[in-house]
Order: C-alpha cells, then sequence, then structure tokens
C-alpha cells in the first residue's frame, strides 16, 4: 500500500467516525448563483436540511451574515444543543476571485485554511442553496445546506433543490431535516 492509500484510508476512518459524508473522486464542479449579490442575502438564514457533518449537531440552527467590512461577510451560526445550551461560532467570508461572488470562502478559526461555502441557488427571500466540497486525494468529502429566511420551506421548493443537489452527485438521501418548531426552538430568541 503506498502512502496515499495508507493516508486516504485513515482520513475516511476519521471522517466516517464523525458522520462526514465522503464520496470517491474529485469534488465537482457545479455551477453558481449567477450575478450573486452577497447584500441581498445578508440576514439571517434558517437551516432546513443539510449533509451530516460533526461541527453540527443540534437543532433549530440558524446562519446569521453581516457586512464586516467591504467583500468581507461577518458569520454567526448558531444552534440548540440537546442539553438545552445555545452553540455560536462566528467566522467570516470573503470571494476569493471577485469576478465568482458566489464562490465563497468562509473561514471559523485562525490560522486555519478556509472552506468552500458556493452559493448554487437563492432567492434572497426564501430560500438558498450551498454547497462546500473539499478534495482528498482519491475521496472528497462534501457537506450542503438548504435554507430558509424562515423556519420551514415549501416541498416544492425542497424537491427543486433535491433536483439540483442529485444533479452534481449528492446523495440526497443522507440529508438531515433540522427541527425548527417554534416551541421546541423558543430558546434561541431569548
Amino acid at each position: 500500500m503506498n502512502a496515499i492509500q495508507v493516508i486516504s484510508i485513515t482520513l475516511l476512518s476519521v471522517l466516517a467516525a464523525n458522520a462526514q459524508v465522503i464520496v470517491p473522486g474529485r469534488c465537482p464542479k457545479p455551477a453558481v448563483q449567477e450575478n450573486f449579490d452577497a447584500a441581498k442575502y445578508l440576514g439571517t438564514w434558517y437551516d432546513i436540511q443539510r449533509l451530516p457533518h460533526a461541527f453540527q449537531k443540534g437543532e433549530c440552527s440558524t446562519a446569521t451574515y453581516s457586512l464586516k467590512s467591504p467583500g468581507v461577510v461577518g458569520v454567526l451560526n448558531r444552534e440548540l444543543l440537546a442539553d438545552g445550551t445555545i452553540n455560536s461560532i462566528s467566522g467570516s467570508a470573503m470571494a476569493k476571485n471577485p469576478s465568482e461572488p458566489a464562490k465563497l470562502l468562509v473561514s471559523f478559526f485562525e490560522n486555519s485554511p478556509p472552506a468552500p461555502y458556493w452559493v448554487l441557488s437563492t432567492d434572497y427571500d426564501s430560500y438558498s442553496l450551498v454547497y462546500s466540497c473539499t478534495d482528498l486525494g482519491v475521496l472528497h468529502v462534501e457537506f450542503a445546506w438548504i435554507m430558509s429566511r424562515q423556519p420551514t420551506l415549501p416541498e416544492e421548493t425542497l424537491e427543486d433543490l433535491h433536483s439540483t443537489l442529485s444533479s452534481i452527485g449528492v446523495n440526497v438521501d443522507k440529508l438531515l431535516t433540522t427541527n425548527q418548531d417554534a416551541a421546541y426552538c423558543s430558546a434561541m430568541q431569548q
């Protein structure tokens, strides 16, 4: 076994144990939102569905985007954990290339490499579809979020977004639905 195979198997084992979605091959290169306008994207988005990953374990998840400085978007992610505590993390995002404003890089920790945050589709007022993928040699790990300006999203919209994800090879059967029930999530409003 060569070194790349050993490293890939080790990474696969670690990521699989942390409920990541790992897929053979390289990351797809999907089309992103044309003429993306970060200013219209600012505000709060509710997590409706997502691929599983180790860094988001709670319910009632939201992402709030604000303008930190020209070209830099502030990110505040919040979730309600099973023990009733609210977990939050803040970071920043910016377009690597101004000619591709929907292909953002997001970072939550100083001195850690940023992660891709690609807005595949949004109407700015009701839904957003975000995809992230990182190549790991012969494998890739992918993330996806379906978000809404409200705690719910019409089934027809979900089906359209599932179709978009499926078209780039994402297994939509792996999507987890986030509990956004008003009574359950009331602690998030405090």
